[in-house]
């Protein structure tokens, strides 16, 4: 496969075939290109990037000639399915829509194999990091960042204790950034604390040598802490730390990304802690790049709850500074990454980031207020808190006494912080002093290496290694028979091979559907009731994955997850014909010869008319700038007016909208037209058409009129309609 079509899938067997020969094309992590003052569409922007060469603008793009600027800044998505032949596809639709840091979720377990992985086992909260694994996306975003026209970066973890052969892996393999923090591998994997750094320090000399971007971990404190606001003090203190690590090791500073979260979240006032925070770690990390993302700790299952935070985490994004905006799926709460909610969290990002376009042009940062006094205490209670650990021994020393993730806001402590002993923890014992004459023959090497004198470089015995020489790689494929990606594959092959059409929200052929309901029941009875809902709508292992009371006594909403185990076959779908639309000069030229009146109005009650005015307006592309002579009657009028105009001024055809659809009131006023139309006798003389957003052409069909439109209509497609019906019904 040498290239995507766009309107075919990536067909993933393909991308599997020959990987053995398959060599990544780049290392090291690509940042965006920025354009200055950027015109489009007679806009000015102060923060984008180039444009994608193929991509899905957001909806109401539509409105500004379909542009689709890119945010300045790197957009992540993260992705957690545990069948990477499955996040191929997920990765694609993503990259259409901005994203260009792929972010795979590592399976959590994964940190405390002492090795590599080989083969693909499934994933259990993550995807298994394995060179196949590795090698397979890469490929295939080869050809996803040739199809969009940016380069893309792929990422996951270099942490537990097999991070320097992962670092070894992701070199050769073209893996672009990581996480790295051996504090992380302390305090959230009991990794011994030694054995952590000096695997971090190995970790980190390899990633500097092919240019990746490292992003650090300190942001978990703030989602595992009691209270996240009073981590920040040694939230800072765990960036310097990493930080200074990175550049002792090594690393370039331009490629150290500090993993900012903000650490509260409504209905806290939370730009009180959210904003200093941000502030002051900028501040203190002046020439660090920052990676920005929302707090996973307070997502609930409420998926407009979490994607109002994120958009108020982008305000800061935006009030301060962000080279990388990771995106969190709204349903992180719910643990069910679907592939939709992925484009849910990119699009909110792009959407956000181009709204604030140009803020700090605007507004500015107060800091001789309240803001700048809490700044100032956030560092001071940092220094404190870095001072105060020195003064036991060091990290190490600290983490011994409890220092981390205490539920006290420093320097109050409460003893209930971490506590790790620096002999014990996975792999404790395990760090065995080189000897004099070691030597490795390797390219990239942290620590002594005792190169022999007639050699000009290490790997020059071997005549290179492996992160030099790509053909001393050795590829091993998947090693347990049933548990692979090929048999996955096997699985689904007929909905491939057949084109069959069957629900899918994380896995190909899953049959999963979510179902929105309201129950007037309280919140234990409602629960039960949905999932005997669901069973009667044939959805199989039914499960309430979000439950919101609306009232007590009133009733509960829910969102009720199932499998629905049935597929469609194209071939045996009966479409209705896709309505052919005429040109635009063959529109005027039709009206020209044969002049049109038009009476429109929206009915009833309904006091809607921007839509109608839409269709209508020669400044909105209405059917007015087509030649059509239009009557607008305004909004709430009576079937009986509509009608009674039309046959006063002889029109050819009448537009109602109704947006109000209460009690199917808007096919009460459909029928109604039609009704009145035959029994005032000049239904064949008239074309009827209704509009709204409710509508469709075959309920309006349905209702007796010629043809209905609905949501994304122009006034193209309406006068189109009318000239050819009008040719087809002969009429004046």
């Amino acid at each position: 496969m040498d290239r995507l079509e766009k309107n075919s899938k990536i067909n993933v067997p393909a991308i599997l075939e020959n990987l053995e020969n398959y060599r990544p094309r780049r290392k090291g992590w690509t940042w965006r290109k920025l354009v200055p003052d950027q015109q489009m569409h007679s806009l000015t922007y102060k923060q984008t990037s180039e444009n994608l060469t193929q991509s899905i603008p957001l909806p109401a793009a539509k409105h500004f000639g379909g542009i689709d600027p890119q945010p300045d800044c790197v957009i992540t998505t993260e992705i957690a399915s545990g069948r990477f032949e499955d996040d191929i596809r997920r990765m694609r639709m993503a990259a259409w829509h901005g994203a260009d840091h792929i972010m795979v979720i590592r399976t959590a377990g994964q940190s405390h194999y002492d090795g590599l992985i080989e083969g693909t086992p499934e994933g259990v909260g993550g995807v298994p990091i394995t060179r196949k694994q590795i090698r397979a996306t890469r490929k295939a975003l080869d050809l996803i960042e040739d199809e969009v026209g940016r380069p893309i970066n792929l990422h996951s973890y270099v942490s537990g204790v097999a991070g320097p052969e992962i670092a070894v892996l992701f070199v050769e393999e073209g893996v672009n950034g990581a996480h790295q923090d051996p504090q992380y591998n302390v305090l959230y994997r009991n990794v011994n604390m030694y054995r952590s750094f000096v695997d971090a320090a190995v970790a980190k000399k390899l990633m500097a040598s092919a240019g990746m971007a490292q992003i650090d971990g300190a942001h978990n404190a703030n989602a595992t802490a009691r209270e996240g606001w009073k981590v920040m003090p040694e939230l800072l203190v765990q960036h310097a730390l990493n930080s200074s690590y990175s550049r002792l090791v090594g690393m370039d500073p331009s490629n150290i990304c500090l993993s900012t979260v903000p650490p509260c979240a409504a209905p806290v006032p939370s730009f009180q802690f959210d904003l200093p925070y941000a502030v002051a770690l900028r501040e203190l990390f002046k020439g660090y790049r920052m990676r920005a993302q929302m707090n996973t700790k307070y997502i609930e299952s409420d998926t407009r709850e979490a994607t109002v935070t994120h958009t108020l985490n982008l305000l800061i994004s935006r009030l301060t500074s962000v080279d990388i905006q990771s995106t969190i799926t709204p349903d992180e709460g719910r643990n069910v990454p679907w592939h939709y909610n992925n484009i849910s969290a990119v699009n909110t990002a792009k959407q956000a980031l181009l709204a604030l376009d140009g803020l700090q042009d605007m507004v500015e940062i107060k800091r001789d207020g309240v803001l700048g006094t809490r700044v100032r205490e956030l560092k001071e209670r940092a220094i404190l808190f870095m001072e105060e650990m020195l003064a036991v021994g060091g990290y190490f020393k600290a983490v011994e006494a409890g220092f981390f993730v205490d539920s006290g806001y420093y320097p109050e402590r409460n003893g209930d912080g971490i506590v790790r002993r620096s002999d014990r923890g996975i792999a404790a014992d395990s760090i065995v002093a080189r000897d004099t004459d070691y030597f490795a023959p390797v390219c990239v090497h942290f620590g002594y290496n005792n190169v022999p004198a007639e050699y000009s470089y290490a790997c020059e015995p071997t005549a290179g290694c492996s992160m030099c020489v790509s053909e001393k790689v050795v590829y091993i494929d998947e090693l347990d028979d049933w548990d692979n990606a090929n048999r996955r594959l096997t699985e689904t092959a007929t909905l491939r091979e057949q084109g069959l059409i069957k629900p899918e929200v994380e896995w190909a052929g899953d049959g999963v559907v979510n179902v929105q309901m309201f129950l007037p029941a309280e919140p234990r009875l409602a629960h039960y009731s949905a999932l005997e809902l669901a069973k009667q709508m044939n959805l199989e292992d039914p499960q309430v994955i979000h439950k919101q009371v609306m009232q007590q006594a009133e009733g509960t909403y829910l969102e009720v997850k199932g499998r629905l185990l049935r597929a469609i076959n194209p071939r045996e779908l009966s479409l209705p014909e896709e309505e052919v639309v005429l040109s635009a000069d063959e529109v005027r030229a039709d009206i020209h010869d044969r002049p049109l009146k038009v009476v429109a109005a929206t009915v009833g009650h309904d006091e809607h008319s921007v839509g109608l005015r839409e269709i209508i307006d020669i400044k909105h592309g209405g059917i007015e700038g087509y030649g059509v002579e239009c009557h607008y009657l305004g909004t709430s009028v009576s079937i009986d007016k509509v009608v009674d105009a039309a046959i006063e001024l002889d029109a050819g055809a009448i537009l109602v909208s109704t947006i109000i659809t209460h009690a199917d009131i808007h096919r009460i006023n459909m029928r109604r037209l039609h009704d009145l139309a035959v029994e005032k006798g000049v239904r064949d003389k008239l074309m009827l058409l209704g509009g709204g957003t409710q509508v469709t052409h075959e309920m309006a069909v349905e209702c007796g009129l010629d043809a209905g439109f609905g949501r994304g209509t122009k006034g193209l497609h309406v006068v189109s309609f009318i000239v050819k019906k009008r040719r087809e019904r002969g009429l004046k």
